[in-house]
């Protein structure tokens, strides 16, 4: 399984700096509109200390984490629906994320340009939001027009995709609200999954400020609305995260201490994309590798046997298990066992955060 977070803004906002800091890769992130125009990808390891725990126990000759994957995408402008600042393209890099990390700059600064000349979030927020939801909206149209021709012939799944578009989604759209509100069930879910549509992306909202508390916006409103939308809200000083994955391991904690930081907030930040798309993590140990796979948190045993590689899930017998917190207080497979911890599970076993498996297969 590889994620992918969508970072979404107006231009200048911040998200090719975001990328950066978070890929360690260095995109251009010059003063004006339009800087970026293909989206970049970049790599990005899931943060947890219970990976460096278990290596520990197990001394392996490499250790692997999980990932995420961020795309930096072109600043979106007002009309980007109607084709505006090549709006359909960036629109269509945005259908083929899992998440959005919608950022919002939330500081003054005379040397960094504003495509509309002011510093208003809220604003800002509006108008990525509509352009999404026109998009959407076009989509949805154009739908209706297809499954409708489809339904009069009496295709009983053009029927009712007919009606869940006509009658929920549109109108929805119209008002200038997201899909994901109207709590559709897994089968309308399902239903609509081929359409990509934007508004039904889960989405994290990054407001990006500085470090000089004179030069921020008031975020209040911004992080109210944002709780009404049910989407999750995030501070982050973009130029300082940026600034420390270029400093060496000891001058970054020098450089945290002095700023009374536990840690750099990027961390919080890709945990946060992580939950927020359904997935925790699973650990295989062994002589060769210790390793963090990312899974759904609904996920069976049988589909965490595939993620390592199909024959597992084609010749699956069972999993033998252990819980991260056993794996760690009897030091190893070995001592879990000893002390009865070590669960046999059949293929249905929905897969807990931390388990570490061992899968046994016939082949």
């Amino acid at each position: 399984m590889n994620p992918k977070c969508g970072l979404v803004g107006l231009p200048n906002v911040g998200k090719s700096s975001l990328f950066n800091a978070l890929t360690h890769l260095q995109v251009a992130t010059e003063n004006r509109a339009f800087c970026t125009i293909d989206p970049h990808l970049g790599q990005v390891e899931v943060p947890d200390e219970r990976l460096a725990a278990l290596a520990a126990l197990v001394k392996p000759q490499r250790v692997v984490p999980a990932s995420v994957a961020f795309t930096d995408i072109a600043g979106l402008v007002k009309g980007a629906s109607q084709g505006e600042g090549l709006g359909n393209q960036f629109l269509a890099h945005i259908r083929q994320t899992n998440a959005i990390v919608h950022i919002l700059r939330c500081f003054h600064d005379a040397n960094i340009s504003h495509v509309h000349n002011s510093i208003d979030p809220l604003q800002d927020m509006a108008i990525i939001n509509t352009e999404l939801c026109i998009a959407d909206l076009g989509v949805i149209e154009n739908s209706i027009q297809k499954h409708a021709r489809k339904a009069q012939s009496g295709d009983e799944e053009a029927q009712t995709l007919t009606l869940l578009l006509r009658d929920r989604l549109l109108p929805q759209l119209q008002q200038g609200k997201f899909v994901r509100d109207l709590g559709l069930g897994p089968a309308e879910q399902q239903l609509i999954r081929s359409f990509g549509l934007l508004t039904m992306k889960p989405t994290i909202y990054v407001l990006n400020i500085s470090d000089e508390a004179r030069k921020n916006v008031d975020t209040r409103a911004v992080e109210e609305l944002v709780a009404q939308e049910g989407s999750q809200c995030l501070k982050l000083n973009i130029k300082l995260e940026a600034e420390l994955v270029q400093l060496d391991e000891a001058d970054r904690q020098l450089f945290l201490q002095e700023l009374g930081m536990a840690g750099p907030a990027l961390a919080r930040l890709i945990a946060s994309c992580y939950t927020l798309l359904g997935l925790h993590t699973f650990f295989t140990t062994g002589p060769k590798e210790v390793r963090a796979w990312t899974l759904s948190q609904q996920a069976s045993a049988l589909q965490a046997a595939g993620e390592i590689h199909n024959d597992f899930s084609k010749h699956f017998i069972r999993a033998e298990v252990i819980a991260y917190a056993d794996y760690v207080k009897y030091r190893g497979e070995q001592g879990a066992k000893a002390k009865g911890v070590l669960r046999l599970e059949g293929r249905d076993y929905q897969v807990a955060d931390g388990d570490v498996i061992y899968f046994r297969t016939s082949a």
